[in-house]
């Protein structure tokens, strides 16, 4: 039996628009630092509360592990906030589609963008000593989306209307 279309649902709708509007705000603050050294985002509160000073470290691109990997030029040595989008956008999509197949595939590429998080949080905190507002909601956006993930794929696949 082929996946149907319905609605995202208004939860998973918020959490991917909060989600995609996070990400391109953080690609937006990353492109105005390398631009000009002095900018200030409206995320910077402090100096251990920038999310500028984030962005533009090597871990804002790649995950600070693709140029270790593939080199500075692959395709996959992006900024974060990119894959952010993308993730997103697939999220909201296959939210859309009801079928197994789709429900498991939004758990499993919640559990990455999980797994990225608990990484990125450990980079953040242990090795940047920085607090990241943006990049802290977005990791609570991920957290969310995977619980309605869960939530779906254990629920029924196919619900029956009452009349």
């Amino acid at each position: 039996m082929g996946a149907t279309w319905g609605s995202p649902g208004w939860v998973r709708l918020a959490l991917c628009l909060a989600g995609l509007v996070l990400s391109l705000y953080a690609m937006h603050v990353k492109e105005a630092r390398a631009r000009d050294q002095n900018y200030r985002a409206l995320c910077d509160v402090g100096t251990a509360i920038s999310c500028s000073r984030v962005f533009s470290s090597r871990w804002g691109q790649g995950f600070g592990l693709v140029e270790q990997v593939l080199g500075p030029n692959s395709i996959f040595n992006q900024s974060n906030s990119i894959f952010g989008c993308i993730f997103y956008t697939l999220q909201l999509l296959f939210g859309c589609l009801r079928g197994r197949w789709a429900s498991i595939l939004l758990v499993l590429s919640s559990l990455v963008s999980l797994t990225g998080s608990v990484y990125l949080a450990w980079i953040l905190f242990f090795v940047l000593y920085d607090f990241c507002i943006v990049c802290i909601t977005t990791y609570a956006i991920n957290v969310g989306l995977m619980v309605l993930n869960v939530r779906d794929v254990q629920g029924p696949q196919d619900k029956v209307k009452g009349h």
